[in-house]
């Protein structure tokens, strides 16, 4: 994560505050343009705002829509779909009919998978012991025989398939133009824009184009889940590579190694760690994406959870929820042993004797029915659901008139005022007040962005829905912040509250984004709030931890002295530490944004409305197709924006430091 610069003890302490009083500065000049925004606005309001009702198109979704159509037309016909795209499909689909048929689903003329629940369990157990540990095994072995005790055994095992299914392509597609970019500057400058541009994408927005060209199923899921899950494996990988020691390097080169010798004897030894390390990223994400492509019919949890809450079922959404959060749990736990153990191996005797085993519980899940099917005597997920069930009823009935008076309150005082500001405005005066204030805390080129941004969003015919996304995601990201000071702060200066915070934010990094729209959605029902909530506690623990790495990466001798001139707590807090790393808390914000987002969009599914809803309406009504395919546009042009305009102004910042 992004870390301020020490500062030297020859540098005067008030130096360190260059790049925030440049950045007081530049907030005076944001200050006067959004008075002078909410003074035109006045005037102004409800006039060339751009609406659009829910069911109406525009002509570029009618033509989205027929482009939907030929393409269905032809996708027999086409040449490039017949030897290309469909050819793409069919192999992927039937790679993941390979995986589901060896642990998820009926296959090779047999009513049951080829390895049982049985053999799954001790076989993911050997992994883990084999890789890691033998307390990860336990723990992994654990919770996959939880899994089944939650009666979500077959939904679990075809999330595991396209998760696997996802990361093999990923990893033989990502490693190897990872370590081209670790090796080649050129090949890195071209490829480096591409990943941080797939990474500022919100998941939402891979769906729909993807549906277009392959349809819904398993083979747009796992496309889409490659995609989204490729890029840390290959940026970790160059990383790794170019980060190897370069004593080693020349000694090798020195000794007469040709490259692929020192490639594969030196460097990729060398950034052993780093890649695995992107390999644990990859997998979440990948298990992140894969939850949520149950919107184009994604077997797995996902499409148990997307269910539930289309139906408002809180008790089965938290307990396919719970399903997720053990597997990613799991999986994150297993990878990162993995990276950690270093050189140290299990065991031989032990392993060779735990082979033995495993190979002897796969052959009983295979021969038998009791250890191929999870008995439904076992099942214990009903009554999770029935609990979490009648704890949503007891809270919605007893706590309404504390949850409702929250939601009302922050509806009313916050959400509402800035959607009205931002969707009754006309549009011409929110390009230029966007335009102003990239201009001002950013760049011109940010400007510019911003510019083509806001004119490509009018063009999308989904100004309104466009705007009451961006009023979600900005006050969101105001109380992402709040809690990421606070509490970045404290980790920063106390290395205690770091031991014991940090491993919660970890763990709570790994939970794909659905997993936080179920309790939110128990306390306060479908609604804007909700989303809002729900994207508040999935984004604060990135902008947390990139917080506390700025104030602890500021020179300790900096911050003694100026306790030692007589400075409190509070003012080595606001006076040195927090200027000192203003880089820090503005790639904070560029993350929080990013994470917001992303939150927001899916969002839609319990009642946010906007692009996120628009999204899932095209994904279930033929007609509204061309409109949630312009939505996903939309939410990619919101993200550009924003992370340009705060990466400009980080940059901006850095410059103004040095």
């Amino acid at each position: 994560m992004a870390v301020s610069t020490p500062i030297t003890v020859t540098r005067p302490v008030d130096d360190g505050g260059t790049g925030f009083k440049l950045m007081q500065r530049r907030g005076s000049i944001v200050a006067a343009v959004l008075v002078a925004w909410l003074v035109l606005w006045l005037f102004l309001r409800g006039t060339a705002t751009l609406p659009l009702a829910p069911a109406q198109l525009t002509g570029l979704h009618h033509s989205l829509n027929d482009l939907n159509d030929g393409i269905g037309e032809n996708r027999n016909s086409s040449w490039i779909f017949l030897y290309f795209f469909n050819e793409i499909r069919l192999v992927i689909d039937q790679f993941v009919i390979f995986l589901q048929s060896l642990i998820s689903q009926p296959g090779y003329g047999r009513p049951l998978p080829l390895i049982g629940w049985l053999g799954v369990v001790t076989l993911v157990g050997f992994v883990s012991y084999a890789v890691a540990n033998l307390r990860v095994a336990l723990l992994a072995a654990a919770g996959f025989f939880f899994l089944g005790l939650q009666g979500l055994w077959r939904e679990s095992m075809d999330t595991l398939a396209l998760t696997l299914a996802a990361v093999i392509i990923s990893l033989l597609i990502g490693i190897p133009l990872g370590i081209w970019a670790g090796v080649s500057n050129r090949f890195n400058k071209i490829i480096t824009p591409v990943l941080d541009f797939m990474q500022i994408m919100p998941s939402f927005v891979y769906l729909a184009p993807l549906t277009l060209i392959f349809l819904i199923g398993p083979a747009s899921a796992t496309i889409a889940t490659l995609i989204y899950a490729a890029p840390p494996v290959i940026r970790l990988t160059a990383h790794g590579i170019r980060n190897a020691p370069h004593d080693t390097v020349e000694a090798a080169e020195s000794m007469g190694s040709t490259k692929t010798q020192t490639l594969t004897k030196v460097l990729l030894p060398a950034a052993k760690r780093t890649i695995v390390l992107g390999v644990n990223q990859t997998i979440m994400a990948a298990l992140a994406m894969v939850t949520i492509a149950a919107l184009i019919d994604a077997p797995g949890l996902g499409k148990t959870v997307v269910k539930a809450l289309q139906t408002l079922d809180v008790g089965t959404a938290f307990n396919a929820g719970l399903a997720i959060v053990i597997m990613a749990i799991v999986l994150d736990r297993v990878t990162t042993a993995a990276a950690q153990r270093g050189r140290r191996r299990p065991n031989r005797i032990a392993l060779g004797i735990a082979a033995v085993a495993t190979i002897f519980a796969i052959w009983l899940s295979y021969t038998y029915v009791w250890a191929a099917e999870f008995s439904s005597d076992l099942d214990i997920g009903s009554t999770i659901a029935q609990w979490a069930g009648d704890v949503t009823t007891w809270v919605q009935s007893n706590l309404s008139p504390v949850t409702n008076g929250i939601k009302d309150l922050f509806t009313s005082v916050l959400i509402d005022p800035l959607q009205a500001l931002l969707a009754d405005s006309p549009w011409w005066l929110v390009a230029l007040v966007a335009v102003a204030i990239s201009a001002t805390i950013g760049s011109v080129r940010a400007a510019i962005i911003a510019a083509v941004c806001v004119a490509l969003l009018v063009l999308s015919g989904l100004w309104q829905d466009s705007m009451t996304t961006l009023a979600s995601t900005l006050v969101a990201t105001v109380f992402t912040m709040i809690i990421g000071l606070v509490v970045g702060v404290w980790m920063g200066r106390s290395y205690h509250a770091d031991r014991v915070i940090r491993p919660v934010l970890d763990a709570a990094q790994t939970m794909p984004a659905f997993v936080y729209l179920v309790p939110f959605l128990a306390l306060f029902a479908a609604s804007r709030f909700t989303a809002i909530a729900a994207a508040v506690v999935y984004a604060a623990p990135v902008a947390t931890k990139i917080v506390a790495d700025g104030i602890r990466g500021v020179s300790g001798t900096t911050v003694e002295a100026a306790v030692s001139s007589g400075s409190s707590t509070w003012q080595t807090i606001t006076k040195v530490q927090l200027p000192m790393s203003v880089r820090a808390l503005t790639l904070a914000t560029n993350q929080g944004l990013i994470y917001v987002l992303s939150m927001v969009v899916v969002g839609g599914l319990v009642g946010a409305g906007a692009l996120g809803y628009d999204v899932v309406a095209g994904f279930s009504q033929g007609e509204l197709y061309g409109k949630g395919l312009a939505a996903g546009i939309a939410i990619v042009l919101l993200g550009v924006m924003l992370d340009r305009l705060t990466q400009a102004a980080a940059n901006r910042m850095e410059r103004g430091t040095r």
